[in-house]
């Protein structure tokens, strides 16, 4: 079953985003698993959107990458997962 990742980044920004995703996705390049991203600022600071193809493949991903590199970054939080039902 699909999983989408929201993961909302007060007062991040886009150095630290792009610091992260040049060290988990070189070249810009979707891991295995990942079907889709987003990212940009927001008033509060950063947003990543993300849907991946399952749940096991998220977890395989953020807790081997992308948790190591948000700690390198300085930046501490949990993104929001949720079931996906539909896309359009």
């Amino acid at each position: 079953m699909a999983v989408g990742l929201i993961f909302d980044v007060p007062g991040g920004t886009r150095a630290q985003y792009e610091q992260i995703r040049d060290e988990v996705a070189p070249g810009n390049q979707r891991p295995p698993g990942m079907l889709y991203h987003v990212a940009g600022a927001t008033e509060q600071g950063w947003c990543v959107a993300e849907i991946w193809e399952s749940e096991e493949a998220l977890t395989r991903f953020f807790d081997g990458k992308i948790r190591p590199a948000l700690q390198r970054a300085g930046i501490d939080g949990q993104p929001r997962v949720f079931e996906i039902f539909n896309t359009m």
